[in-house]
């Protein structure tokens, strides 16, 4: 059974900082890319930070050098250190996953967690 469970969201003051934690299990998380996604009311969902399994990580723009995507093959878990939050980062935050099918990741994210609030006040 694939499972995604993601901790450590709350509230803070701009300019706080919170770690996000996703744990795993039930999939081969080292051959998988995985990655953060947020979704606000009204809002489409967007991709926050997302790293394969060559260690390469993409950030969205809007987050780049404020926040950092990192994991651990042997925990089978994925953070994310969100630092100078500011308040339009408000929003779900969502780890997701994709396993790597052959040579090539589905265009779909099949695993996803059920979230964790991020609110940041000014």
């Amino acid at each position: 059974q694939v499972q995604l469970v993601e901790s450590g969201g709350g509230s803070v003051q701009a300019g706080g900082a919170l770690r996000l934690s996703c744990a795993t299990s039930g999939f081969s998380f080292d051959v998988s890319e995985v990655g953060w996604f947020r979704q606000a009311p009204g809002k489409e969902r967007e991709g926050v930070a997302i790293i394969n399994i060559g260690d390469i990580i993409r950030y969205a723009p809007s987050v780049k050098g404020r926040f950092t995507i990192s994991k651990d093959n042997s925990k089978n878990i994925l953070y994310l250190q969100m630092n100078n939050l500011k308040p339009e980062d408000t929003s779900m935050y969502f780890c997701a996953a994709r396993p790597l099918i052959g040579t090539e990741y589905p265009a779909q994210w099949p695993y996803w967690g059920q979230g964790t609030q991020v609110t940041v006040s000014s």
